[in-house]
């Protein structure tokens, strides 16, 4: 899509959003399969199905409700994706990341992101969480692919430092105080839908990833582009192909992020509140 076609895509999106709600976030939070249930702790202003805004891509994936949420969370304005899109549905990546650099334009400055992911890590186990250190994006599409506009980025952002130090050493001091345990690794997006393979677990192994999902990557991308700090958390679903005897399955994904959700809630809700 050019430059022109994709500007005038998120503002048309942008203004059927302020058609309806005036609310002005201060942080996005994007809840990820199975943690919808975080939304009940937001004292909530306003919610938005994604199908009720105009051209705007909807989730079609069990645990991914498909609302945008507008709330206080203590002080703390914020907007929640209660449900993501992801490039495996069938959407071009632009289109996946559109709810991202709406978030921004509606006026947040940072970006919590949020997800299931298997664990490669030794000694990782299903239910655990993983404040995510960095990433790895050489399998999925980069959204920033194409004609760049300067008004929404540089064309060729820095990704040092993708996960904002400063709040990830909160997070972990939140984590001590309120007796969470909780790993530190690197992340890597693969396209899905398809689990891997044994084979491309073990390759990703040696290149030091840690987890692995099908979202977040392309996101933080897009939020680090556009000049907004950005931190993530992923729940730990499933010992990740040739590491457990169990086949995958979505609805172990589901299981897994439930037995997290106390912890995983208690988490987020102090980090926000402190942001």
């Amino acid at each position: 899509m050019s430059d022109f076609g994709y500007l005038e895509k998120l503002d048309k999106v942008f203004e059927s959003v302020r058609k309806k709600t005036d609310f002005e976030p201060r942080v996005g939070l994007v809840l990820g399969s199975g943690l919808g249930e975080f939304a009940k702790e937001i004292n909530v202003s306003f919610e938005l199905p994604y199908s009720e805004i105009e051209g705007f891509p909807v989730s079609t994936v069990p645990g991914h409700e498909g609302r945008f949420i507008f709330g206080k969370l203590g002080d703390t304005p914020i907007v929640c994706m209660k449900g993501r899109v992801h490039y495996y549905e069938g959407y071009a990546v632009s289109d996946v990341v559109l709810p991202i650099r709406l978030m921004v334009k509606l006026g947040i400055k940072t970006l919590f992101l949020t997800n299931a992911a298997g664990g490669l890590k030794d000694g990782m186990s299903a239910g655990d969480l993983m404040l995510i250190t960095d990433h790895i994006s050489v399998f999925a599409p980069n959204p920033l692919i194409g004609p760049n506009d300067s008004k929404i980025g540089p064309r060729f952002p820095d990704m040092t430092e993708v996960y904002d130090l400063k709040i990830r050493e909160r997070i972990l001091e939140l984590a001590y105080e309120n007796d969470i345990p909780l790993e530190t690794g690197v992340y890597c997006q693969l396209t899905g839908p398809t689990y891997e393979t044994p084979a491309e677990i073990r390759m990703l192994k040696s290149l030091g990833v840690d987890a692995v999902g099908m979202s977040t990557v392309v996101e933080a991308i897009s939020a680090r582009h556009m000049g907004v700090k950005v931190c993530g958390i992923s729940c730990i679903s499933n010992l990740a192909a040739g590491l457990s005897k169990t086949p995958l399955s979505h609805e172990e994904v589901q299981a897994a992020a439930d037995e997290a959700a106390p912890r995983f809630t208690r988490l987020v809700s102090e980090v926000i509140k402190s942001l």
